[in-house]
């Protein structure tokens, strides 16, 4: 089996993309857990373009590091400028980071149109960037930007610009489809081509602008490059890049490559909502792979052939990726999905009780509720549908209060009164709206009879009218998404009140919390 270098650019490429903005501490900690599985290189940004990257090449130093190479990223020197003196190559070359990647051009267009130098000028801008960096110990990895347009358009000139690269002492040539328009037969016979003509090994970065870049990256693999260059969740400029996350678990899973740590491909959902927290963006349900989608099943016919054999539908079994199957369930679901998601409990084989259950699923969906986006709402359903449900405490009322004051700002208000432990809770908290005014009362409440709910953090919470025409008065579905430091779940409510709808989803997500944590939802010995 080939050994495959994975290099992450999310720190760098990713944090170009739209509403992505990572922190200097976000930095330190990504670098951190992409070292804990195996990463090879991580591009810890442009070592000339602000402040916060230069104070990241200052404090990585300082992290003990066990696996992971840092890389500073630059350009090549300005034209008729010595190398020596171009303030891009100096910052690169005082970064102090041990492998420095320069890119520049391989497309006749960007050389005579962007850079306005002529091709002989334009070799020599790369051939003595890359001299420079090798001559002060540094390692070079040369991006070969534009390389796929370019040598669609002129490969001989392309292929003369890898070639400085490589006779200049550059360790790794990395071939970049940067905009992302090429497909999978244009970057093999490129790949090729590049393969033929120098001999230095081959990298490959993709974009994702013909939704191809994972696919791309595969392909280049097989054709002989060594190294894939991409971010976490593919997050990046315009369409992003090729996600590594799939990546990297094709070419493990699919192809037999290695990667990472033995072991690492198991935390790839971890990671992936790793990075998706602490980008601040939320998680998308249907990512290959890691997504809370990826190997959730709800047509009933498909539900019942995966309760018999799960390889009928999945292509993976999800656990190798850290993932987990979901049965999904809905009035269009029938008995098998039931079934499927009471297994764990040891319920499956009470047929009355899994029609009672359906029934009710039946009768909430009409209502308005969906329980495939709110599955522990599901689970606290059965309980009660089961006659097993204890409530952990009781509302006995609620007041929400919003108004202005002087200047014109809301100011929010909620009362909430209730029974726990036998005692009455009345507490009054203040929020930035309603919602999280009862949220915060609510767990005023509960926290000195439950102090577990210390780690509960509401992550989403989104909104939907289920009956337009019904105006301001129509009927709402609330979703609210929490999580402790162990798992992240969904509740609903609905209500045609909001604040009513909210409270629903609150209470249930405070509830499945304290389940949760008693074991009453682990599977069933």
């Amino acid at each position: 089996m080939s050994r495959i270098q994975i290099y992450d650019t999310t720190l760098r490429d990713g944090s170009q993309g739209e509403g992505v903005n990572f922190s200097l501490q976000d930095k330190l900690m990504i670098t951190a857990k992409l070292d804990e599985l195996g990463f090879d290189l991580i591009e810890g940004g442009f070592a000339q373009a602000n402040q916060k990257d230069a104070e990241y090449f200052q404090h990585v130093q300082d992290m003990d590091l066990k696996h992971a190479q840092i890389t500073a990223f630059g350009m090549t020197r300005k034209k008729e400028i010595a190398a020596e003196d171009d303030l891009g190559l100096i910052a690169l070359r005082d970064a102090k980071t041990p492998v420095c990647t320069v890119v520049g051009k391989t497309w006749d267009l960007h050389v005579t149109e962007i850079l306005r130098v002529d091709e002989a000028e334009n070799l020599a801008m790369i051939r003595d960037s890359v001299a420079y960096l090798v001559a002060e110990g540094r390692r070079v990895i040369y991006d070969a930007e534009h390389y796929f347009d370019g040598y669609r358009h002129n490969p001989e000139f392309a292929l003369k610009t890898i070639q400085a690269a490589s006779e200049a002492g550059a360790e790794l040539v990395c071939l970049c489809d940067t905009n992302g328009g090429t497909l999978p037969e244009g970057i093999a016979a490129a790949v090729k081509a590049a393969k033929g003509a120098i001999k230095a090994p081959l990298g490959i970065h993709c974009h994702n602008d013909s939704d191809v870049a994972v696919a791309n990256t595969i392909r280049a693999i097989d054709e002989g490059a060594v190294q894939v260059q991409g971010t976490i969740n593919g997050i990046g400029e315009r369409c992003g890049n090729a996600d590594l996350v799939s990546a990297i678990a094709n070419l493990v899973l699919k192809k037999n490559y290695q990667a990472l740590h033995e072991g690492s491909v198991e935390h790839l959902t971890e990671l992936s909502r790793y990075v998706y927290e602490l980008a601040n963006m939320n998680f998308r349900s249907n990512q290959a792979f890691v997504g809370s989608s990826a190997f959730a099943h709800k047509g009933g016919m498909h539900v019942h052939a995966v309760n018999r054999l799960a390889s009928s539908y999945e292509h993976i079994t999800p656990e190798v990726v850290g993932n987990n199957r979901k049965i999904l369930v809905s009035e269009l679901s029938g008995r098998s999905n039931i079934v499927a998601k009471t297994t764990k409990y040891n319920l499956n084989q009470d047929a009355e009780l899994m029609k009672a259950i359906l029934a009710r699923v039946e009768e909430l969906e009409y209502a308005g509720y969906q329980f495939e986006a709110a599955e522990a709402s599901f689970d606290l359903l059965i309980k009660k549908v089961a006659k097993t449900y204890e409530p952990k405490f009781a509302r006995l009322h609620y007041r929400v209060n919003v108004e202005t004051d002087s200047a014109h700002d809301p100011q929010t208000e909620a009362t909430v009164k209730l029974k726990v432990n036998g005692n009455t809770e009345h507490v009054v908290a203040e929020g930035d709206g309603p919602v999280n005014a009862l949220d915060n009362a609510l767990r005023k409440a509960l926290i000195p009879a439950y102090p577990a709910l210390e780690t509960l953090q509401l992550v989403d919470y989104k909104v939907r009218v289920i009956n337009s025409t019904g105006g301001t008065a129509a009927k709402v579905r609330v979703v609210i998404e929490s999580k402790d430091n162990k798992e992240v779940w969904s509740t609903i409510g609905v209500s045609e009140n909001i604040i009513e709808a909210s409270w629903l989803a609150l209470v249930d997500s405070v509830e499945y919390k304290l389940y949760k944590d008693d074991g009453e939802f682990e599977p069933a010995k």
